[in-house]
């Protein structure tokens, strides 16, 4: 039921949105995804890959956007979750481009580990209650997987850097644009309740932490949580749910950061202390 009703969910609001000038975020209802880079150049890079029937889309999406045959310089992964990874195999084969993530997330993008299966227990409703039957093994894309680079820039996004941002996954990690302010903070937290089917139906702003049924480290996700809030972003495009801007961020994610525990944190599950 699970998988059937996530491919049906992101088959019936599939749509894109421009954010900034250099920004299209590729919304399939439970995740988003993005192109970077300004319209009709060649220098450009997705940001996650969405789900296993998001290639077609993503593939459309960008070349209306920088023109038919444009291979972006290359594929960046906040982390290797399954729907941040779902069409990941195909798109890299067809563009034949490389594909960096963390260190610590290489391992589940190259067949070596796989994910503890997502705890339903922490409730919060019907995404939460199947998130057992999601995708959790490792994929395999061979020698296009590279190590981000250690002086935290990211390849093909001039004026970006990544953050280790862990909790969710070990090696999560967070882009940021410092110039403007800028961030995409991936699963670190979300502006939707994601363990409510009704919460990302509606797509109602609700700032949280990460989705609770696949976070393995409370702790260390806090951890990340305060870490992106000191940086102060003026915007936020998180994987799941709708942007967030100016004085309405500033209020949310204050309070996340102050009440962690209460806002995010269930109050059962295999992963809570």
């Amino acid at each position: 039921m699970g998988n059937k009703l996530v491919e049906f969910l992101s088959k019936l609001t599939t749509s894109s949105k421009e954010v900034t000038p250099d920004i299209l975020i590729l919304q399939f209802t439970i995740v988003n995804a993005y192109l970077v880079g300004k319209p009709n150049q060649s220098d450009w890079t997705l940001v996650d890959t969405g789900l296993e029937n998001s290639a077609d889309f993503i593939i459309q999406a960008a070349e209306e956007r920088f023109g038919k045959g444009v291979r972006p310089q290359a594929i960046i992964l906040t982390h290797g979750h399954f729907d941040h990874v779902g069409s990941l195999i195909k798109l890299s084969q067809h563009w034949d481009i490389p594909v960096y993530a963390h260190e610590f997330e290489l391992p589940y993008i190259t067949g070596e580990k796989d994910y503890p299966l997502a705890d339903p227990s922490v409730g919060g409703g019907l995404v939460a209650a199947i998130s057992p039957t999601f995708p959790h093994t490792s994929i395999d894309i061979g020698f296009r997987a590279n190590p981000l680079p250690s002086d935290h820039s990211v390849p093909g996004m001039p004026g970006w850097k990544w953050i280790l941002t862990p909790g969710h996954t070990d090696g999560h990690i967070a882009l940021f644009h410092e110039t403007d302010g800028i961030l995409i903070p991936g699963d670190a937290f979300t502006t939707v309740k994601q363990e409510s089917l009704l919460s990302v139906m509606t797509q109602s702003e609700q700032i949280s932490g990460p989705p609770a049924y696949l976070t393995t480290d409370w702790k260390a996700a806090k951890s990340s949580v305060d870490k992106l809030s000191d940086l102060k972003p003026s915007l936020v495009i998180p994987s799941h749910g709708q942007p967030m801007k100016g004085d309405e961020l500033t209020l949310h994610l204050d309070m996340l950061t102050h009440h962690f525990e209460e806002i995010a944190v269930p109050e059962q599950g295999i992963f809570v202390d």
